[in-house]
């Protein structure tokens, strides 16, 4: 049971982090990645293999916080696709 509670909070600890991506495009694709690698590996009970897959899972995470760092470094501006919707028209 303590396996699949590191497991959990490994996942939302990687969504965590990808959601501080400040670029849109990475962080879509980050969060798209972290869900579609869980859900694939969801049926695996081999606990040598879990083990290896966490590894791996916190190496990403190390990875995801440094880009998180540098992203803020060098921002830029949003894309029209993250600018919340107004309904003023003077705020354009």
């Amino acid at each position: 049971m303590a396996t699949r509670r590191l497991v959990l909070s490994m996942y939302r600890n990687l969504l965590r982090e990808a959601e501080k991506l400040p670029t849109y495009n990475f962080r879509m694709y980050a969060l798209r990645k972290i869900k579609d690698s869980y859900r694939e590996n969801s049926t695996i009970s081999d606990f040598d293999k879990i083990k290896e897959l966490v590894g791996v899972a916190k190496y990403n995470l190390a990875l995801i916080n440094r880009q998180v760092i540098i992203g803020h470094l060098y921002s830029a501006e949003k894309l029209v696709i993250e600018k919340k919707p107004t309904l003023d028209p003077l705020e354009d």
